[in-house]
């Protein structure tokens, strides 16, 4: 099986791939100029992988500087009937911006400005390829911050966010990408530029701006946000419960969050997996514990002095052998340096990690880690675990090596058969890192026919031709398998 182009199933066949005119190149880079497109095969296989691993590498690579130029791609693209893939930085977990089909793929790392900042009404405006933590630096003097936080929020952008609905270690009390975007402009199929949402406020009528927040580049490509700003909370606890079992780690999650208590993270990382940070960054993680729980709590000082409290004491009662309090704030960011640099710790025991995304009701948290741990040793593989403990958002994490076939195969059924335990739990498919090629084949395990054939009608609505981003999200049978693209043109210079 080749690597992981088709998703969990080596069966699916891909769609068609459009075959790209000559004169298609020549026009692009008239349009764009020449330093501004990509077409020989060494530049495009860098664009053939994202932060998954899934493969799929685009026929021209296009890097725009304005929305115009945007439209003008896509009007140029549908006149030659070829598809077109928008591109962030390709930190993405799910294959959602690889060309499946080839064709054209706009990256929007020059599209990285930030167009406004409104400090007296809480928002800022920017484009697609800004990185997500440049915005909380543009707006930390004034005592704001943009409140999702991706583990990646160094690197990945907010175009990226925006497509895949990102969330982080503080969805639990913020919420994910969605709740912070006040209005997009969008670029259609047919070129057409258009706005949804309002900078100021709700607006009457559907919520358009919360439909393409999510939809995977399938329904249209962002190149505008105006995003909302969050204060900076007075006080901030963070707190690292440390337990012998992460049985005992697993039921301090379920107690606290089912006592009304909401910190804004709550974070698990196990014993195995800790040691391995532990080693590269020096957080201060115990290294003969059997799990933790890295917890914060924010507000108002005397609510925080008395969230952190009674998070002690249910730590306490589940058996917790330590409950520390970060006493500074070098201290503090030194336990998150910790969580956000983990899988880059891991690089340093196998050469390749599969990082997976599911998501299971807290209360079946201890169950869904007893059976992480069975599917692991039944395949070989010890299985790390580090995710949103206080929204279910797991992330096992398989260690392979992508050089042995056989094995490689072997990590695939065995994360297969992890998403179908937190589908069969109550669960779902994805918590925040989407859908794209690599689940696209299991969402009918989620989805009956009839779902799928409203998703359509709103798919439908708005890229009929499967023009945008096709392959994803939908199962082939059951999406874009029939893609309008051209056939009969021979390729130019191997495009």
């Amino acid at each position: 099986m080749p690597l992981c182009s088709v998703g969990y199933y080596s069966e699916v066949v891909n769609p068609p791939r459009a075959l790209l005119s000559p004169s298609l190149v020549r026009e692009m880079k008239s349009l764009l100029g020449p330093a501004n497109v990509l077409d020989k095969q060494e530049d495009l296989l860098l664009y053939e992988f994202d932060g998954s691993v899934e493969k799929g590498k685009p026929d021209l690579v296009a890097f725009p500087h304005t929305t115009a130029e945007v439209s003008q791609i896509v009007k140029l693209a549908a006149r030659h009937e070829v598809p077109v893939v928008g591109r962030g930085a390709g930190t993405g977990l799910s294959g959602g911006a690889l060309a499946r089909s080839g064709g054209v793929m706009i990256v929007f790392a020059r599209m990285n400005k930030i167009l406004e900042i409104d400090i007296e009404n809480r928002r800022a405006v920017v484009q697609p390829g800004v990185v997500n933590l440049d915005i909380t630096r543009a707006v930390e003097h004034a005592g704001l911050h943009f409140a999702p936080d991706p583990s990646s929020a160094k690197s990945c952008t907010i175009g990226g966010n925006v497509a895949e609905n990102a969330g982080g270690p503080h969805t639990l009390a913020y919420g994910v990408t969605t709740n912070h975007i006040a209005a997009l402009e969008l670029v259609l199929p047919d070129g057409e530029i258009a706005r949804v949402g309002s900078k100021h406020g709700d607006v009457s009528g559907y919520d358009l701006c919360g439909l393409f927040v999510g939809s995977e580049g399938t329904l249209a490509l962002v190149t505008e946000i105006t995003v909302k700003l969050a204060r900076r909370a007075e006080a901030v606890k963070t707190l690292l419960a440390i337990f012998e079992t992460i049985e005992d780690a697993s039921e301090a999650v379920v107690e606290i969050t089912g006592s009304g208590i909401t910190p804004a993270a709550c974070e698990m990382l196990d014993g195995w997996t800790l040691r391995v940070v532990e080693d590269y960054v020096h957080a201060g993680y115990p290294r003969d514990s059997g799990a933790v729980l890295l917890l914060e709590v924010e507000g108002l000082k005397e609510a925080v002095e008395g969230q952190a409290a009674a998070i002690k004491n249910v730590c306490a009662k589940c058996r917790a052998r330590e409950v520390r309090v970060a006493k500074d704030d070098r201290e503090r960011e030194l336990l998150w340096k910790g969580r956000k640099n983990a899988f880059g710790a891991l690089g340093r025991v196998a050469p390749s990690n599969y990082v997976l995304d599911g998501v299971i009701p807290r209360s079946k948290l201890p169950q869904a880690l007893e059976r992480i741990k069975a599917i692991g040793e039944k395949n070989g593989f010890n299985i790390g675990n580090i995710f949103h403990a206080g929204d279910g958002n797991l992330h096992p994490i398989v260690l392979y090596d992508p050089r042995d076939t056989a094995q490689f195969e072997k990590a695939i059924a065995a994360a297969r058969e992890i998403i179908r335990a937190c589908v069969e739990m109550g669960g779902a498919l994805t918590g925040e890192h989407g859908v794209g090629m690599e689940k696209s084949e299991l969402m009918d395990w989620l989805f009956s026919d009839a779902d799928f054939a409203l998703m359509r009608r709103v798919h439908d609505a708005f890229n009929p031709d499967c023009s945008l981003n096709p392959g994803k999200v939908f199962p082939l049978n059951k999406g874009c398998g029939e893609i309008r693209i051209k056939s009969k043109e021979v390729v130019g210079a191997q495009v």
